[in-house]
């Protein structure tokens, strides 16, 4: 159903950092690209892809207020280190790891948000 999303950044150096340390406890890893290439992760280099871009009309890259994009963790040890590999390397918090009942009765999810302030979850339904 998703093809690819896209997030903002103003420093690629320093969303690449960010999203190489996150993602990998989700499975998703850097896909090889050209020198000067915009970054790209994916889990097992298959679609949905997460594109890093700066944005092409010049202006700085800036975060949408209510939105966020939830990835899926296979297990709740991996939400838990998204969120501490999030805020070692220069992520927010926006709210620790836990259950979260009022979505459901096995909704465990930690929330941050990147270096350019986009809004990122992690997610497991187990």
């Amino acid at each position: 159903m998703i093809s690819h999303i896209t997030l903002g950044t103003n420093d690629y150096e320093r969303a690449s950092a960010f999203y190489d340390s996150v993602l990998k406890p989700l499975g998703m890893t850097r896909v090889p690209k050209p020198p000067g290439k915009p970054p790209l992760y994916a889990k097992d280099d298959q679609i949905p892809f997460l594109y890093i871009y700066k944005p092409i009309d010049g202006r700085p890259a800036t975060w949408g207020n209510g939105t966020h994009v939830a990835f899926k963790a296979e297990s709740r040890e991996a939400v838990d280190e998204f969120y501490v590999e999030a805020l070692a390397n220069g992520g927010a918090d926006e709210g620790a790891p836990g259950l979260r009942e009022h979505y459901g009765p096995n909704y465990y999810a930690a929330y941050v948000r990147d270096p350019d302030g986009n809004k990122l979850q992690a997610v497991c339904y187990e």
